[in-house]
């Protein structure tokens, strides 16, 4: 439960002082042991803690992805493997499985929207990570796949998509321009995210990295190599803010009587 809905239900009467006063008692963790797992983190930053699952012992992801399920009715685990999803999904049947991106989920409803973009297709595994990172913490994503600067009208062709998203997230290797194409073209703040997806030049990403930081288009921000989660992550709070104006603007429009 966050913060807001526990006072808005003490203040309708729906959850009683006493309820309210057992949910703050509760330590900011859960102690399992083996972990700690910090179940406050949504009342703190909007954000459930998320599970790196690569390297975990069956019991122990078995055991903490069933706790934060239990404490927020929605998990997600970056980095899973194949042997991890069956173990996950042979007690909890509703998960989802990602084999490209290797996210594990239970989640809830979408607003908004954050266009995630590629600049090739081998850059996709690193774009689903962000895009599925964006769902799972509640944000509608349009995937926007190999519209990459060598064949620069294909990104053309979906621009009235992009135009309509609250923020992009443009995911690309070899020498990264696209994000900065994009920076040129929208309004919208823009998240880079370099691969390590190129030839030797490409230093595995770092030439990427370095062009996107070196970008002349305003607006632009930049996240690690390879950091799909983290660009999920940011898109989201911006696309919480700009569904939020949305729903302000669309409150303040004059209504209109087409009798008139």
């Amino acid at each position: 439960m966050e913060l807001r809905q526990l006072l808005e239900g003490v203040k309708k009467n729906e959850i009683s002082i006493e309820e309210a006063e057992r949910f703050l008692k509760k330590e900011p963790f859960y102690e399992m042991g083996y972990a700690k797992l910090d179940t406050h983190r949504k009342v703190r930053s909007g954000f459930a803690e998320v599970i790196f699952c690569s390297g975990k012992a069956d019991e122990h992801l078995l055991s903490i992805f069933g706790k934060l399920y239990e404490e927020n009715g929605e998990v997600m685990g970056t980095r899973a493997s194949d042997h991890q999803y069956e173990l996950i999904q042979k007690v909890y049947p509703q998960v989802s499985y990602d084999p490209i991106s290797h996210i594990i989920k239970i989640e809830k409803e979408k607003i908004g929207c954050i266009a995630v973009c590629t600049a090739g297709t081998a850059d996709i595994p690193v774009a689903e990570e962000a895009a599925q990172t964006a769902e799972f913490f509640g944000s509608h994503v349009e995937r926007i796949y190999d519209v990459g600067v060598s064949g620069i009208h294909r990104l053309f062709s979906k621009l009235d998509v992009i135009l309509k998203a609250n923020c992009v997230i443009a995911v690309a290797g070899m020498e990264g321009a696209l994000a900065s194409v994009i920076g040129g073209l929208v309004d919208k703040p823009i998240i880079a995210v370099p691969t390590s997806v190129g030839y030797g030049a490409s230093m595995n990403g770092l030439s990427a990295l370095l062009t996107m930081i070196n970008s002349c288009a305003n607006g632009v921000s930049v996240v690690n190599i390879d950091n799909g989660y983290g660009a999920g992550y940011i898109g989201t709070q911006i696309n919480r803010m700009g569904a939020g104006k949305e729903r302000i603007d669309s409150l303040q429009s004059p209504v209109v009587n087409d009798k008139i």
